[in-house]
Parts: C-alpha cells; structure tokens; sequence
C-alpha cells in the first residue's frame, strides 16, 4: 500500500512546520515541506498529495491581521486549486495561522460580497495566551476528528477568538454539523474563561467545511504527539501516545481505505 503524502505549506513567520512534519511521520506519512511561491508557480504539485496542512505561526509577521496575508494569497492565486483538491476527496488542515488563514480565504465557510461571515479575532480577554486546554470534539463526518471526545492540547494565539457576522451565521454553522471542535473544561462542558480561554463564540476551538473535509482549528495537536510533551505527565503517569497523535493517524487511515 502506497504511503500518504503529506504537503506542508510554508510561509514566511511560520515556524511549526517541522513539528507538524513529525506528528505526520509518527502517524505513518511522508511529509513534506514546500514553500508558497513554489506552489503559486506550479499549482499541479498539490496532485501528489492526499493531504494538505497549513501549520502555525505568524505568517508574514501578522502584520494586517493574523493569517490575512496568505489567505488573501491563497484565495488570489490558489483558489481553484484548493477547490478542485477538495474535490477529489482529499484533506485539508490548517492549525491555528493555518485555521485563520483558511477562515480568512473562504475555504471553511463560503464567502461573502463584503468579505467572510465569520472570522477569527483578538482574543477576549485581550493578550496573547499559552497554556493547554481541554475540548470537546464532535466529529460529524470530519475524518480529522473521529475516536474523539474530550482531550488536550495546547494553544498559542492572540486572535483566537471565533466570531459570526451574525446570529443565522453561527445557527448555520451549528445545524449543519461544522463546529466540531469546542473549548471545555475537564469535566468536559463548555463555560466561560477559563474554560473558554479566549471568548470565542459558543467555544468554538475548530470548524469544518461543509463537507468535513477541511479542518481548521486553534490548539496545537502536533504539540501533544508524544506522551512526555504534557506537562503533567510525571504526575498522571505516562500514557501510550500524546491525545494529538490519533489526529494524523486518521488522515493516514481515511486515504488507507481507498
């Protein structure tokens, strides 16, 4: 059986692609990294690939806004592209810049004339946060997510915060089985901060497309491949793999079934 390939997109300020690279290799993948420019050049490299992931970090330094440079790259040159990879039923990931790069070039809920109906913004309250969570996924029909229920990772972000222009946009998202992924506590039920660490709209930690095959989420599941990367590990014992590992052994496993 043919390995999965995996194309880490890079950019300049992304800085955790190499981390990305290995939670793929441990899941059974071969990675690899490739830069933008090279991708604008040849769209077609993306055909040998079943996976595409857009990693965090501060892509071209945040400077507009956090993600807003690539996506409008993204959606200027790239947007058929990634449509017709979409299309052909492969899997989409951006985690953290890379969720807010696809939220910002439409590929996770469909444009609008004035821009997207939803977004990712400053964290409330207000300043960069580092610290691990706990979520809640319901995974739907996103292959990402499947074995999930309440689990741990570690988030790095300070424009977190997911927001709908409007109350029928967030309703939408909800009935249509594309919030998937939510901020809770340990008990596993979603509340203000803590819990909610950034203020996001109904906790919303990460979201799908409609199909379920684009992932965009906030926390770092590359940050919990292994079991020693919880900080808490010397105290609960040491567990088999990190809660994050199952996350890209399911992109493996979903092309496997081919």
């Amino acid at each position: 059986m043919a390995a999965v390939r995996v194309l880490i997109l890079r950019a300049p300020g992304a800085n955790c692609d190499l981390e990305t690279a290995f939670a793929f290799e441990k899941a059974g993948a071969i990675p690899e990294r490739i830069h933008i420019h090279q991708i604008k050049q040849d769209p077609k490299l993306l055909d040998a690939f079943q996976v595409l992931t857009i990693p965090g970090g501060f892509t071209y330094g945040d400077d507009v806004a956090a993600g807003k440079i690539l996506a409008v790259q993204m959606r200027t040159f790239l947007n058929d592209a990634l449509q017709q990879f979409r299309n052909q039923g492969k899997l989409i990931l951006g985690i953290c810049n890379g969720f807010q790069a696809l939220l910002k070039a439409g590929l996770l809920v469909p444009p609008i004339e004035r821009g997207v109906p939803a977004t990712l913004t400053a964290n409330e309250p207000p300043g960069f946060v580092d610290r691990w969570v706990h979520l809640r996924a319901e995974p739907g029909k996103c292959p990402f997510l499947q074995g999930y229920s309440v689990w741990e990772a570690p988030i790095a972000h300070g424009e977190g915060r997911f927001v709908c222009d409007k109350p029928e946009t967030y309703r939408r998202l909800e009935e249509g089985g594309q919030i998937v992924l939510r901020y809770v506590d340990a008990a596993g039920q979603p509340g203000p901060y803590p819990a909610n660490p950034n203020g996001s709209q109904g906790s919303v930690a990460g979201l799908c497309d409609i199909t379920g095959q684009v992932l965009g989420m906030m926390p770092h599941p590359e940050r919990h491949v292994l079991p020693t990367q919880h900080p808490q590990w010397t105290r609960r014992g040491l567990t088999e793999e990190g809660d994050g590992l199952r996350l890209f052994r399911n992109a493996v496993q979903f092309f496997q079934k081919w």
